[in-house]
């Protein structure tokens, strides 16, 4: 699994930063954010291959699989943060989206830079994990070349899991033998030579954003545009969560809130019971009827969208 020589492209000199030091606050800002508009516009240009990533992660949810984001240093603390979200908002299981980072836990606080060379440790951190044909495994390297990550996948591929590579390097090397599907916003030269927590690692974010949040809507957790899996953990999600059900069952407040309680939290159930008239446990069974999408269950009923 050896790696070329030659800098990755995140790695090049960028012109745009060469007298960057003799630049003001304001001069910088502006710099930053102009080079952050190519990380928006190099995510938009993958966006086919995302989507593919999207779908995958959707099929291996719905078929009892997982999602599972490897990589080290910055990459690996973008995969746990995205996992980690995933579920106060969207009501799944922890197991369901998984972050695996070089170094293990103590890595998302304290640099571990050296954990990212172990191909081997990847290789364990995915026979750990059991990994199987029902999972999708997506790899982050911004310079495609993190051994740690590219042991993982190899093993993940070997497993018969979906294997996806997230970087912002194209493909190189042997690769293309166990990786399924590439993901690579070409963000171009960092503006600090080699710091892909930079545009690599906005580009890294949104990608990731797209991917979860996009295999959440196909799997019915969003109704229009409103997180309707959210789980009240807090006060703040509380709120939230009434507000939906009165808002979407068409009642006011204390009504929706009653309802909510009633359904044991589930915005959905309290919603389906509101709008069909129905008891909880009759709306439980309708929503698990229609794969758990709110919109399809309310279909079921003549006149509802």
């Amino acid at each position: 699994m050896a790696t070329d020589a030659a800098p990755s492209l995140t790695e090049q000199h960028n012109p745009r930063s060469a007298d960057m030091d003799a630049l003001c606050a304001a001069d910088l800002v502006r710099l930053f954010a102009e080079e952050d508009r190519r990380a928006v516009e190099a995510t938009v240009a993958v966006a086919d291959d995302t989507a593919r990533a999207v779908e995958w992660a959707a099929s291996s949810m719905r078929a009892g699989g997982r999602l599972l984001y490897v990589g080290a240093g910055t990459s690996g603390r973008l995969g746990v943060l995205d996992a980690s979200e995933c579920p106060p908002t969207f009501g799944v299981d922890a197991s369901t989206v998984v972050g695996i980072i070089a170094g293990g836990d103590g890595a998302l606080r304290t640099s571990a830079e050296g954990a990212e060379d172990d191909a081997a440790a990847g290789v364990a951190a995915i026979a750990e994990r059991d990994v199987s044909a029902r999972d999708v495994v997506l790899g982050i390297a911004a310079s495609g070349r993190t051994l740690y990550v590219l042991g993982a996948l190899r093993e993940a591929r070997r497993r018969s899991a979906r294997s996806v590579l997230l970087s912002c390097t194209p493909p190189h090397g042997d690769v293309r033998a166990y990786i399924d599907l590439f993901i690579t916003p070409l963000v171009g030269p960092e503006l600090v030579s080699g710091s892909t927590r930079l545009k690599a690692g906005t580009a890294t974010k949104l990608v990731l954003n797209q991917v979860s949040t996009g295999a959440m809507v196909l799997l019915g957790k969003v109704y229009g545009n409103r997180m309707v899996d959210v789980k009240p953990v807090n006060l703040k999600l509380r709120r939230r969560a009434v507000s939906l059900v009165a808002d979407i069952g068409g009642v006011d407040p204390a009504t929706g809130e009653r309802a909510l309680d009633a359904a044991g939290g589930d915005v959905k159930v309290a919603v389906l019971s509101l709008r069909r008239g129905v008891g909880y446990d009759e709306a439980a069974a309708a929503l698990a009827a229609a794969g758990g999408s709110l919109r399809s269950a309310l279909q079921a009923t003549v006149g509802e969208s």
